[in-house]
């Protein structure tokens, strides 16, 4: 594990640098298609979003967002560097944006949706199974919907 970096808000110029990240991680984490909504996402849909940088460089983000009048908080959008997989880095991330949430009053339920790709890491950072719908996100990558274990 190494130095869980500097998390902190997201900013515009940040965008070609998360783009960056999301391509090292297409198609291990990601399929191609969804760089369309990624971008649509970080243009329109940020409520939260967060980057962690070490040495003044972006490895890795995840955002927040919310449903249902602020009552469910949603997880969305992380990846790390490739190179810094299995560093703690994106437990750091997970950690952060579910610890942001519970401090959060109007939140009653947290959840995430990812793939089977890497549905695992979330269930060892405290989510559990809800749904599985195949080729949700495109063909091959199925959508695991995922809920925090209070």
């Amino acid at each position: 594990m190494i130095s869980p970096g500097k998390i902190r808000s997201y900013s515009r110029e940040d965008k070609k640098y998360v783009l960056e990240l999301f391509h090292l991680n297409t198609p291990q984490s990601f399929s191609p298609e969804e760089e369309k909504d990624l971008i649509y996402y970080l243009d329109h849909e940020i409520e939260k979003f967060f980057v962690i940088e070490i040495d003044s460089g972006i490895v890795g983000c995840g955002g927040i967002n919310f449903k249902e009048e602020g009552r469910v908080g949603v997880l969305s959008w992380a990846f790390i560097h490739p190179e810094m997989h299995g560093k703690g880095l994106g437990t750091s991330i997970v950690k952060h944006r579910v610890n942001y949430l519970l401090n959060e009053t109007s939140v009653e339920k947290i959840i995430v949706r990812t793939s089977q790709l890497v549905f695992s890491f979330y269930e060892k950072n405290g989510f559990v199974l809800k749904e599985i719908k195949k080729d949700y996100w495109a063909k091959g990558y199925d959508l695991y919907d995922m809920e925090y274990d209070r």
